[in-house]
């Protein structure tokens, strides 16, 4: 038989296993026959250790008046070998756990950890609607001018740092960055985890500290005295939610509400202010605790002539932080956990946190079959949401 042969035997795992014939080696040697069958075992937990085999072997050999140095040696030698693999298997597994850790990392940097955790687990990722959220534009105004008189290599400077900063701040919110595109900024709240009417608070007090942090607290690098001028817009509405893509998977939003969101912040002429809509006013009035301005009737593409409104400040009131529950029939219920809020205006002063180190961009590889699926608010969640007393 060939030795191939005989390793694709031994791989099948036939019933009885595939084994040598033990023919008959020497006189009185029964217990190595013995040992070697045991050392066969299918089941490697069933085996004897190097331990029970050096304490056999040397049985057998001082009782058949055999020397034991030559054999010790080479025991001695197997064992050292099995200490060494032993050391180098739990470091490989401990390699493999810290790549596992940056995997999972990467992925939660690309998609909401709600949508990754089911990438994860092989399940599909269905495109789900949600009946309101709020969403965050924001890009320079100038940038192309600034761009032309600044090296390649200032522009990423400029832009790692204003988005790390972002980044930085919006960790304090009830939020998930969708997207940056150049110069554009692009936040949501209130999914993948609704949050009742708490969207729309939570996207104006970060937009309130973004803005305030651009005026006090950022400066560009190369132009120590050029003031960051950005333009903000808010809207709320119904979207469509969904992983596009496999190669580079993306968790994108649809809908008129994405579109008017944008339309806000290209109209919103004037600079570090930010331009909200009525749909947004509407539900910061019944929130409370919101001074907005109105700036009259604005014409937007693809809309008409809308009433809109200026975000001037909010009161101090605690941020709500969001974990996921789940229903029985699998919608996320909320449990909230109140944490100091701020209170945003045109005086007030920010100490914050900036750092000049890159931010590292992830990008990589994930299936995900994606099965359109529409779902309408969870009732149930938002009346609880609006029992909650802050």
């Amino acid at each position: 038989m060939e030795p191939k042969d005989i390793i694709r035997r031994v791989k099948e795992g036939e019933f009885p296993p595939f084994r040598p014939t033990v023919t008959t080696l020497v006189t009185g040697v029964e217990e190595i026959r013995e040992l070697m069958k045991q050392c066969w075992i299918e089941n490697p937990d069933e085996r004897p250790d190097f331990h029970e085999i050096k304490k056999i072997m040397h049985k057998v050999l001082v009782s058949n008046g055999m020397k034991t140095n030559i054999f010790d040696n080479i025991v001695y030698m197997m064992e050292k070998y099995a200490d060494n693999l032993e050391e180098l298997v739990m470091e490989r597994t401990g390699q493999l756990i810290e790549e596992k850790k940056k995997t999972d990392a990467l992925l939660e940097r690309m998609l909401p950890s709600s949508v990754a955790e089911q990438l994860k687990k092989g399940q599909e990722v269905e495109a789900e609607s949600f009946h309101e959220v709020s969403i965050y534009f924001s890009d320079i105004v100038g940038f192309t001018s600034l761009s032309s008189g600044s090296t390649p290599m200032q522009v990423v400077t400029l832009l790692n740092d204003l988005y790390t900063l972002f980044d930085d701040i919006i960790q304090e919110y009830d939020v998930y960055k969708v997207e940056t595109i150049g110069d554009a900024y692009m936040v949501v709240s209130g999914l993948p985890i609704r949050n009742g009417h708490e969207h729309a608070g939570e996207i104006s007090r970060m937009a309130l500290h973004l803005v305030e942090a651009v005026k006090t607290d950022f400066k560009v690098r190369h132009k120590q005295d050029y003031q960051l001028k950005l333009r903000v817009g808010l809207h709320s509405g119904p979207v469509v939610a969904g992983v596009v893509g496999n190669t580079m998977p993306r968790y994108c939003l649809f809908g008129d509400t994405v579109n008017t969101a944008s339309r806000m912040e290209s109209n919103g002429k004037v600079t570090l202010r930010i331009h909200i809509s009525e749909a947004t006013k509407e539900i910061l009035d019944n929130l409370g605790g919101y001074e907005v301005e109105e700036r009259g009737d604005v014409f937007l593409k693809g809309k008409g002539t809308c009433k809109t409104y200026w975000l001037i400040s909010a009161v101090k009131r605690p941020s709500v932080k969001v974990s996921k529950h789940l229903h029985s029939n699998g919608q996320p219920l909320m449990n909230y956990l109140h944490t100091p809020g701020h209170h945003f205006g045109s005086n007030s002063s920010l100490n914050l946190k900036r750092t000049d180190s890159l931010r590292r961009s992830m990008k990589g590889n994930s299936p995900n079959p994606i099965k359109k699926s529409w779902h309408k608010a969870d009732d149930e969640s938002a009346a609880l949401l609006n029992q909650t007393t802050v």
